[in-house]
């Protein structure tokens, strides 16, 4: 009993530390990601989506980039494109774009495991849409394509983002309230969507660490050579990542964790992208489109995570810049001391606190005399 519980403690002081390790980051990304949503109008965009062709496509990524990163949030906004008339890919397009384009997802991965990861993230997210345009009608006919968006017309929309319309210059809403209340509700919004994904992850993480080198070893065929270990983690990376559940910024500090235990790069961009096939999301596609439909845009999901990642570790290691060095456990997880990272955790405890107090004050309404009221909230 001893034992356990000397394991218990240490995954759960594992998955503190990275907490700590990643806190301010956190904060920073989600409020950047909560001002684009609140500040950029997306009607105008969703409006221009439908069709096929280049131009589509590249609106919908320009909006997923510029949308939050909770994958739930993510697919969700995808079917209502969808069953507005956007097409396929112009949707997938959006979905990929939101979880692997954003700033929070790249901030987290430059921190944890370096800079190339952030790059692959970019690099692949495009890559993807990519071959999601070139695949889908090898996976999806146009008569399965009509029959999902006519389930999708079923369903009731739900777990949308609310972007704030004004005629507010930016400078303005720097200086207004209001401006900074529509921030802080996306705020609040983003992270009341993921803070269970996000303390599921460094639970994982936590514990998985504490598996071993011989565990690891053997998952990821580290002892051999040549591209048979590279494609095997390609394929394995999505695997892990539908089983383990976790999705959005909560699968990263697994990730760290993996590449720290043997993982190939290929492998840990492949997990990382697997964010929208986890089995939760799986199951909400088939209740938005059908199962036919759920069924064959996993399976194409899948097939481009896997092209992508080897793709983006063939780039990488034709210019020579895939990491070499691996951290160990103890890099990953770090240590709290009284350095510059913790006045960041500071400011940023202090920011969270002050965007979720915005959310708890009532919105002022004119009166018939032109002042300003206290709204029932």
């Amino acid at each position: 009993m001893g034992e356990v519980a000397s394991k218990l403690l240490e995954g759960l002081a594992n998955a503190g530390l990275m907490a700590w390790e990643v806190w301010w980051a956190l904060v920073l990304g989600f409020a950047i990601s909560a001002m684009v949503q609140a500040w950029v109008p997306r009607e105008r965009i969703e409006a221009s989506l439908a069709g096929r062709g280049f131009a589509p496509v590249a609106k919908a990524t320009g909006l997923g980039a510029a949308s939050s990163s909770c994958s739930y949030a993510a697919i969700a906004i995808g079917r209502s494109l969808f069953a507005k008339g956007a097409s396929a890919i112009s949707s997938l397009a959006f979905q990929f774009a939101s979880t692997n384009l954003v700033w929070e997802l790249g901030l987290i991965l430059w921190i944890l495991i370096g800079w190339q990861f952030a790059l692959g993230e970019y690099l692949g997210g495009i890559v993807m849409i990519g071959l999601i345009a070139l695949l889908l009608r090898a996976f999806v006919s146009r008569r399965l394509e009509d029959e999902a968006r006519e389930h999708a017309q079923e369903v009731e929309a739900g777990h949308e983002h609310e972007s704030a319309e004004s005629g507010l210059s930016f400078g303005e809403r720097l200086r207004s309230g209001d401006a900074w209340r529509d921030v802080a509700m996306n705020f609040r919004m983003d992270f009341s969507m993921l803070w269970k994904e996000i303390t599921i992850g460094f639970l994982l993480a936590g514990y998985i660490a504490l598996l071993g080198d011989d565990f690891f070893n053997g998952l990821f065929l580290t002892g051999e050579s040549g591209l048979l270990p590279v494609i095997w983690n390609a394929v394995i990376g999505p695997v892990i990542a539908i089983a383990s559940f976790v999705c959005s910024v909560g699968n990263v500090p697994l990730a760290a964790v993996l590449w720290s235990g043997g993982i190939s790069f290929a492998g840990v961009m492949a997990f990382i992208f697997a964010d929208l096939i986890v089995l939760p999301i799986i199951v909400a596609y088939a209740k938005y489109y059908g199962w036919p439909y759920a069924l064959r845009i996993t399976a194409l999901m899948f097939v481009t995570m896997v092209i992508a990642a080897l793709i983006v570790d063939g780039l990488f290691s034709a210019i020579d810049i895939i990491p070499t060095d691996r951290p160990s456990t103890e890099d990953v997880f770090g240590s709290i001391e009284l350095n510059y990272k913790a006045v960041l955790n500071a400011v940023a405890t202090v920011a969270f606190l002050v965007l979720i107090r915005l959310t708890t004050r009532p919105e002022r309404i004119p009166t018939s005399g032109g002042d300003m009221e206290p709204a029932s909230v």
